[in-house]
């Protein structure tokens, strides 16, 4: 798919924006123009007997569709000041909509100026009629003509000017006033466009703070997550080294394997990503059974996953400190037995994991709060969810806990 043109890489406004509001400009005028040329063209029918509505509908086009020119051009210079100050781009409207206004409204007096020589030759051919001028601007666009139907003679020894036979000043005195008026509209117009460059830049402006937020985030949970990989490498390999030392290479051999297949198994997710549920544990239980090794006798897991819940989805190794502090203190201190229990549930719409050992509990932690493995565990919860997760950790009855909480999500 071709990408969409923009103004400035760092606006987003399109130009397609910018040209649907110049052509819905110039149409609105069109609409309203022959509205109005409507009634002066009814008022001329029955003034002098000419129709002049089709003339003056296809010349009244001609001069849109030069606005709409003349407007693009004035885009094209105002674009250079998009990214100036806001004096800067009033300043430069100003000045620049003089000359824009000044040519729509030259075209506009070309176009119009057989039909008001059109009418001074069928007043003239009226006997007796007294035509009064009005207004000095063009006949469609500004009500220019109007007559007065009175029908008296002009008594004076002088012949008024008719349509179509102004002097060279008053027509000068006409196009400034054909030109004010499109002063006036070619403001407004770039008042419209400085209003939408703004909220797209404030768009913009939005889009790139959520993407730099995101890119920091996905570093932090990067961060977090490499954390993880050493700190359970390091006790790994300090039990393969207390195996290999202690003469007992079949299980050394076993642990490498295991530890292998672990690490295939870990690293092949992004770091940032999120896991089915049933993965994690699946992992969790790999780990486990790495460390079964060393404690054949001591350690026995526990995995307890709803079906339902196979599918919910949790941040990647999000549970490994979790079970490596169970193993550290709840296993790795004792000489009996110790069951590692991993369990999850659905809890008003949450999902609540849990990783409990009948351990020493907080005997075996010394000074019950968060580790380093704990704050792991919390700031990459914080960093995913925000307030919506939690983590609790503490002693109770049967040894250890900690549950985390966070919002239950089947995809993402």
């Amino acid at each position: 798919m071709q990408r969409e043109p923009h103004i400035n890489e760092n606006d987003g406004l399109s130009v397609r924006a910018v040209l649907l509001s110049i052509i819905g400009l110039w149409l609105t005028y069109f609409v309203l123009t022959t509205m109005r040329g409507m009634i002066l063209s009814y008022e001329i029918q029955q003034s002098v007997g000419l129709d002049l509505h089709g003339d003056m509908l296809w010349r009244r086009a001609i001069v849109c569709a030069a606005g709409i020119a003349v407007t693009v051009v004035l885009w094209l210079i105002l674009r250079l000041f998009d990214q100036r100050q806001m004096r800067a781009k009033i300043i430069a409207v100003l000045i620049l909509a003089l000359p824009a206004s000044g040519l729509i409204a030259q075209v506009n007096q070309i176009m119009f100026a057989p039909v008001q020589k059109q009418i001074g030759e069928a007043m003239r051919e009226k006997a007796g009629y007294s035509w009064e001028q009005k207004d000095a601007g063009a006949v469609i666009d500004d009500g220019a003509t109007r007559g007065d139907a009175s029908g008296a003679p002009d008594q004076s020894d002088r012949s008024p000017l008719l349509p179509g036979e102004e002097s060279e000043g008053i027509q000068w005195l006409q196009l400034i006033d054909l030109a004010l008026g499109r002063y006036f509209l070619l403001v407004a117009w770039a008042s419209l466009y400085f209003a939408m460059l703004a909220v797209s830049q404030t768009r913009a402006a939005e889009r790139r703070g959520e993407r730099f937020r995101s890119a920091a985030k996905q570093a932090e949970l990067r961060s977090l997550r490499y954390q993880v990989n050493p700190h359970f490498l390091f006790n790994s390999l300090n039990s393969l080294s207390a195996l290999v030392m202690t003469g007992k290479p079949d299980r050394a051999e076993a642990m490498i394997q295991a530890m292998s297949s672990f690490y295939r198994h870990s690293l092949a997710d992004e770091p940032t990503s999120s896991v089915a549920l049933e993965d994690e544990f699946a992992l969790q239980a790999h780990y486990l059974e790495i460390e079964s090794v060393r404690f054949p006798e001591r350690l026995v897991p526990i995995f307890e996953l709803p079906p339902e819940l196979a599918g919910a989805r949790i941040p990647g190794m999000i549970l490994q400190p979790l079970i490596e502090n169970s193993v550290k203190y709840g296993v790795a201190s004792q000489t009996k037995p110790v069951t590692i229990t991993v369990s999850a549930r659905e809890d008003f719409g949450r999902l609540a994991v849990t990783v409990c050992d009948d351990g020493p509990g907080a005997k075996g932690l010394g000074e019950p709060g968060f580790g380093i493995g704990l704050t792991n565990v919390r700031d990459r919860l914080e960093a995913l969810f925000g307030k919506d997760a939690s983590i609790t950790s503490g002693p109770t009855e049967a040894g250890y806990c900690t549950e985390i909480r966070m919002p239950l999500r089947t995809h993402g």
